[in-house]
C-alpha cells in the first residue's frame, strides 16, 4: 500500500476502530468498472476512496453510549445518527482533506442509490458479494434473487455504513485487493442466499462463514424491537417530542426520507450488470 493511503488510513482508524467501525481503501475506478455508467462515482478513477463498515462491537462501543448522550432528543435514526457522528469526527480531524461522504441509504431525487455499498465492499476487498452470477446453473427459474455480502471474519454480522471519498488525493498506484472467497462452494452458496432472500429473518444466513464476533442478544434483540421501544429495551427514558432537542450536536446528518429496511436496502434496484444493493445490516 501506498505510504500516503496506508498514513491516510492509520488516521482513519485512530478515530473510527475503537468504536467498531473497519476502514477499507479503493480507487474510484474499481468500482465504477463494474457499473453502469449511471451509477458511476463522478470523480477521475485513480481518486482514493475509503470504505467503511460496522463490527458486531460497534453496538457497544458506539450505539448506546451515543443514545445515552442524546437519549432526551429527537433522534429520527439513531443508528445512522450516530455513524453519521463519527464519520463527522473523521473529518474535523482530517480538515485539510476535502471529504464528501455517502451514507449506503443516501439516493439522489429520483431514488436511484448514491452509492451501491456492497459492490464498494468487493472491490474494496472488505467483503464477497455472493450474488445469482456466482452460483453455477441456480436453480431457482424466475424467481428473483438478491446478492449479499460476507465478511471473511464477521460473516453476515456487520453492516456496510458507507464510503469516504478524497477529491484531489489520486493513488494511481494503489494495488487492488481481491475479498477473500469464504463461500466457494455451489451448495453453501445456494443456501446463503436462499437463506438471505427467503429466510433473513431467522439470522442464519450470517453463519454462512463461522464467524469471530456475532451480535450479542441485545443487539439483536434492539433490532428486533419496533423502533419507538428500542430505548426502552435499553431502559432509557423515550426520545423527547419538544421540537427544541429535535437534533444532537452532530458535525453533519444526512436525514433523506426513510430507507428501505434491511437486511436488504433498496431491494428494487436493478441494473444489468448488478443486483439490488441490498446491505447486511444493520
Amino acid at each position: 500500500m501506498e505510504l500516503q493511503v496506508a498514513e491516510l488510513k492509520q488516521k482513519i482508524e485512530d478515530t473510527l476502530c475503537p468504536f467498531g467501525f473497519e476502514v477499507y481503501p479503493f480507487q474510484v475506478a474499481w468500482y465504477n468498472a463494474l457499473l453502469p455508467p449511471a451509477f458511476h462515482l463522478p470523480l477521475p478513477g485513480p481518486t482514493l476512496a475509503f470504505l467503511v463498515l460496522s463490527t458486531p462491537a460497534m453496538f457497544d462501543r458506539a450505539l448506546k453510549p451515543f443514545l445515552q448522550s442524546c437519549h432526551l432528543r429527537l433522534l429520527t435514526d439513531p443508528v445512522d445518527q450516530c455513524v453519521a457522528y463519527h464519520l463527522g469526527r473523521v473529518r474535523k480531524n482530517l480538515p485539510e482533506l476535502q471529504m464528501e461522504v455517502i451514507a449506503d441509504y443516501e439516493v439522489h431525487p429520483n431514488r436511484r442509490p448514491k452509492i451501491l455499498a456492497q459492490t464498494a465492499a468487493h472491490v474494496a476487498g472488505a467483503a464477497y458479494y455472493y450474488q445469482r452470477k456466482d452460483v453455477e446453473a441456480d436453480p431457482w427459474g424466475t424467481q428473483h434473487i438478491s446478492g449479499v455480502c460476507i465478511h471473511p471474519r464477521y460473516g453476515g454480522w456487520f453492516a456496510i455504513r458507507g464510503v469516504m471519498l478524497l477529491p484531489g488525493v489520486e493513488v494511481p498506484d494503489l494495488p487492488p485487493t481481491k475479498p477473500l472467497d469464504c463461500v466457494p462452494t455451489r451448495a453453501a452458496r445456494i443456501t446463503l442466499l436462499e437463506g438471505f432472500n427467503f429466510h433473513w429473518r431467522d439470522w442464519t444466513y450470517r453463519d454462512a462463514v463461522t464467524p469471530q464476533e456475532r451480535y450479542s442478544e441485545e443487539q439483536k434483540a434492539y433490532f428486533s424491537t419496533p423502533p419507538a421501544q428500542r430505548l426502552a429495551l435499553l431502559g432509557l427514558a423515550q426520545l423527547s417530542e419538544d421540537p427544541s432537542s429535535a437534533s444532537p450536536e452532530l458535525p453533519f446528518t444526512t436525514l433523506p426520507p426513510k430507507k428501505p429496511q434491511n437486511p436488504s436496502r433498496a431491494r428494487g434496484w436493478l441494473s444489468p450488470s448488478i443486483s439490488p444493493p441490498a446491505s447486511p445490516g444493520p
